[in-house]
Order: structure tokens, then sequence, then C-alpha cells
């Protein structure tokens, strides 16, 4: 604990580097996820196969992923963003396919039933009630890209898992608690910044 105190110069760089990898990380999932969620969600022959594959993705052991990445990306973040971009879409799919279908049904018949075009139906209705389930599983995501994220810097990604390594390295115990410590840290703010950004987003009853 002590070494995370006296030498924040040297912990900070690492902290700094998982907070841009996990972002960045999460920014390109959420690309990627809400459109296939979306198309898994409308389509029901897309749904099955889709969370299969993605399914079987978030299965595979994270150094396994990466030791299979390296012979066509590399070493370092681009390897390491691919990877952690994988493991989000499993999350985050699911999530969308869950808040669309979880759309009470009798509310898109009242809206057809008032005119709405469909474009008007997923604007003012489905997104908006989407939104909370939705950020529910970014928060889950985003907290689960900071722990695989650890694992990157084995492939020379950095972050504060280059910290814990060094510490396994030359067996100071000081590096591997700061590690720890400030990664734990780290997740526990994502979850609860999201969990304020969802508590802001649910809709509100009397």
């Amino acid at each position: 604990m002590s070494y995370l105190f006296d030498n924040p110069d040297k912990v900070m760089p690492f902290f700094w580097e998982h907070l841009s990898l996990t972002f960045t990380s999460l920014l390109i999932a959420l690309c990627i996820a809400l459109p296939l969620g979306f198309l898994a969600a409308k389509i029901k022959k897309v749904q099955a196969p889709v969370t299969s594959v993605l399914g079987i993705i978030y299965t595979i052991p994270s150094m396994a992923l990466y030791a299979a990445l390296i012979p066509y990306t590399g070493l370092g973040v681009t390897t390491a963003t691919i990877g952690l971009v994988a493991y989000a879409q499993m999350i985050l799919v699911r999530n969308v396919i869950a808040a669309l279908q979880g759309i009470d049904p009798m509310m898109i018949e009242a809206a057809k039933g008032m005119g709405m075009s469909k474009r008007q139906i997923i604007l003012k209705i489905e997104i908006p009630l989407a939104i909370p389930v939705v950020i529910a599983g970014i928060r889950v995501a985003t907290v689960s890209i900071i722990s695989i994220g650890t694992v990157a810097a084995w492939i020379g990604a950095g972050g504060l898992g280059r910290l814990i390594f060094q510490g396994l390295n030359h067996d100071h115990t000081g590096k591997i608690i700061a590690g720890t410590i400030t990664i734990a840290i780290l997740a526990i703010g994502a979850d609860l910044l999201f969990r304020v950004i969802e508590r802001f987003l649910s809709p509100r009853t009397n």
C-alpha cells in the first residue's frame, strides 16, 4: 500500500494507459454492439447465431485469444483492443436485445395507432425506453474490460497489469498491491459513474 502513496508518479502513467485502453475499447465495442444488438432483436433468425458466436468468443481464455491474434496483429495495443472489444460484445449485445424485447408491445401498438412511422417509433419510443437497460449493460461491460485489460500487459499493451507483472517478476509485493488496488478503484469508479447515469436515465414514476 505504501508503494502506491510513495510513488504516484510511477503508478499514474499505468493508470492513464489502462483508462485509455478501457474507454477506447468500450467506444469501439459500442459502435459494433448497438447496431448488431438492434438487428438481432428485430430479426429472430439472426439472434440465435449472433448470441451463440459471441458466447463462444466470451468463453475463450483471454491469454489464448491474445496468443491467437498476435501472429496477425502483433504485440501491443491493437491486439489488446481487438480482444477487449470481442469480449465486450456478448454483454452489450445481449443487453441491447433484452432492452428492446422488454418493451411492452402495447406501447408499440399504441404508437402505431397514433399514426407514428417505424422511424418515429424507434426514435421516440424504443430508444428512450431501452437506454436504461443498455446503460446497465455498458456498466457491466466496462468493469469487465477493466478486469480483462489487466492481462493486456502480457502482450505489451501497458496499463496497470504491467505494474502487477513487474511486481511478480521482481517479487515486489508493493507493486502488486498498488496495481491491484488501483484497478479496483478504477473499476469501482466506472461502476458508480454508470450507475448514476443509469439512474438518471431511468423512467421516473410518481
